[in-house]
């Protein structure tokens, strides 16, 4: 695995990761009838993907470098971890008394935080090497 096969997963991953919480965000926005835009915007959305798609990445590559193609099993399983708990944060929010119908914000962002994970994964079986027995 190389920097820049690496490079090219956390792209794709990304983008592939925007596009689903984007349009997430517009179907549940328009069907329900809410805008929680003031709290998670699409430069959010954007910001946070890149983020964690960037993280995941690291871990890939430098777990990769240390231990070898072993040693992703157990990213894996952090990564899966730790997206499960980052929707801790989502529930304790507290958001401001403006905002119509709070208790439909966890519907909104808690699948979020599933997508950088799930199309981070699901794009590596694209990138990982290959093996053949001859």
């Amino acid at each position: 695995m190389t920097i820049k096969q690496t490079s090219i997963h956390v792209l794709a991953s990304a983008l592939l990761a925007i596009c689903a919480s984007v349009v997430y965000n517009a179907v549940y926005s328009s069907a329900f009838e809410l805008d929680f835009s003031s709290i998670l915007n699409v430069g959010g959305i954007v910001g946070s993907t890149l983020i964690g798609c960037l993280l995941m990445g690291l871990a890939y590559y430098l777990s990769y470098r240390w231990k070898g193609e072993k040693s992703l099993r157990w990213i894996n399983i952090l990564i899966s971890v730790l997206s499960f708990v980052s929707i801790m944060g989502v529930l304790g929010m507290q958001l401001p008394l403006a905002i119509e119908s709070p208790e439909m914000f966890p519907g909104l962002a808690i699948p979020m935080h599933f997508f950088p994970a799930l199309s981070f994964l699901v794009v590596y079986s694209f990138f990982e090497p290959r093996h053949t027995n001859k």
